[in-house]
């Protein structure tokens, strides 16, 4: 079977990646690490101007979607272009509500998600303790267990959602642009029971959707990058691309991110679960490959802070593991 965009995807596609390009998204990305979250907010801006939120949201909360294979489009080009952000999480909390079908906090979040004037960050059951970029979040949801049907805890599984009042102290993370916190416990809770947990794993699925597309996104930015370095880079009277050893390092890069296209293209296809696992695996661990590849081809150079490549580079490996690391989803696949 063959995955293949249709001419209005690639358009939509190639028109993000013309507007991220004139845009200076490295320099709203190194704001965003220091603190400084307002030019990546102009981008979030310019990006829900050109429809990127709102293919998360249906259209009875002013959204354009569900609409996954599309924003796999779009969450490639924003992996390609390091915008900063708690991206796949404003997917993941819209997709919840969405799922949950509770009109009133759908009606209050979904149309400004949909519309770039709400950011939201998320955490899951079995996410671990932080959430991203809350401190620049305008809302920040919190899925938890609560317990089971019965009075003994049996019976399907209960979540009850609530948004948290705030959170603790920022941390950076292996990529300072990912500012990772502690939600505050407490606050409204804006709903609960059986349908919030099976909202949950929905959002969850999402989530992995988008982080898988955003890896395919980084790995090709590296393998561009060290494509054009190892065209200029000399050694020996001749460009380091010209060697066999190096040729070949870069071909299996770009194998395995190419093998992992068509998966991101038919887990968006389908959203099912395994699916999904199967293609954040895969684009997750290519992204990685080509980030090891990156360093090795540009040298001591690759190692510097100041050098653009840093912001690709030290993303793969934590979105590699953000929303299920590949055990997880290897686990996921299988019991699918």
């Amino acid at each position: 079977m063959r995955f293949l965009l249709d001419d209005e995807q690639q358009a939509f596609g190639r028109s993000l990646d013309a507007m991220l390009t004139a845009a200076d998204t490295v320099a709203a990305a190194r704001a965003w690490a220091a603190g400084d979250p307002a030019p990546g907010r102009a981008l979030w801006s310019r990006l829900a101007d050109a429809g990127v939120f709102a293919l998360a949201v249906p259209e009875k909360y002013e959204g354009l979607g569900p609409l996954p294979v599309e924003l796999a489009v779009a969450f490639v080009e924003l992996g390609r272009h390091a915008v900063p952000g708690p991206l796949a999480e404003t997917v993941a909390a819209a997709a919840l509500l969405a799922e949950l079908g509770e009109p009133g906090p759908a009606k209050r979040l979904l149309p400004g998600i949909a519309a770039g004037e709400v950011t939201a960050t998320l955490r899951l059951p079995g996410a671990g303790r932080y959430v991203l970029d809350a401190d620049a979040a305008g809302w920040v949801l919190v899925v938890e267990p609560d317990g089971g049907e019965g009075a003994d805890g049996s019976g399907p599984p209960r979540a009850r959602l609530r948004v948290a009042p705030g959170h603790g102290p920022v941390r950076a993370s292996a990529d300072p642009v990912r500012r990772l916190a502690v939600p505050d416990a407490g606050g409204e809770v804006i709903a609960a029971g059986t349908a919030v947990a099976a909202a949950a794993r929905r959002a969850g699925d999402w989530a992995r959707l988008a982080t898988a597309a955003q890896s395919l996104g980084i790995g090709l930015a590296l393998l561009e990058r060290t494509v054009a370095y190892a065209g200029q880079r000399t050694q020996f009277g001749a460009p380091i691309g010209s060697f066999q050893a190096v040729k070949h390092r870069l071909a299996d890069t770009l194998v395995a991110l190419e093998f992992a296209r068509p998966l991101l293209h038919g887990a968006a296809l389908s959203l099912a679960p395994a699916e999904v696992a199967a293609a954040k695996v895969a684009t997750g661990e290519a992204a990685y490959a080509a980030a090891r590849t990156a360093l090795q081809l540009h040298g001591a150079v690759g190692y510097t802070e100041e050098l653009d490549l840093s912001l690709w580079l030290r993303k793969a490996r934590p979105l590699r593991d953000a929303w299920g690391t590949p055990a997880q989803c290897r686990a996921a696949v299988l019991s699918g």
